[in-house]
This record gives structure tokens, C-alpha cells and sequence, in this order.
């Protein structure tokens, strides 16, 4: 899988996925929160799929 997103893409996507996870612990306490997975795995690997299907690519080439 090719990268397509970029370091402040990446860690934007960290940061919001570990802020929703938290919100199964402290909070709301809902399982809504989970959802906070897809943007930590896609920040963790640097590839969203998503992105591939609509052609947006932030990752920067050297």
C-alpha cells in the first residue's frame, strides 16, 4: 500500500482517533467511540482508503 497521506494528515488522524478511543473510558462512556480506530489505523499506516477512491493524495514525494 502506497502512502497517500501526508506527516500532518497523519498525525491529525492519530491525535482524533486516541481523542475518540478515550471517550469509551472517560465521558459519554459509549461504544460510539470505537470509531476512533479507523482514523488511528489509517494515521498509523499512512494509507486511507478512502482517499485512494475519491484520488486526493497528501502524501509529499521527494
Amino acid at each position: 500500500m502506497p502512502c497517500n497521506e501526508g506527516k500532518g494528515d497523519r498525525a491529525l488522524r492519530i491525535v482524533v482517533g486516541l481523542i475518540l478511543i478515550a471517550l469509551v473510558f472517560v465521558g459519554p462512556k459509549t461504544a460510539w467511540g470505537w470509531l476512533g480506530l479507523v482514523p488511528l489505523v489509517t494515521g498509523v499506516v499512512g494509507f486511507c482508503p478512502a482517499y485512494r477512491l475519491i484520488g486526493i493524495d497528501t502524501c509529499k514525494r521527494s
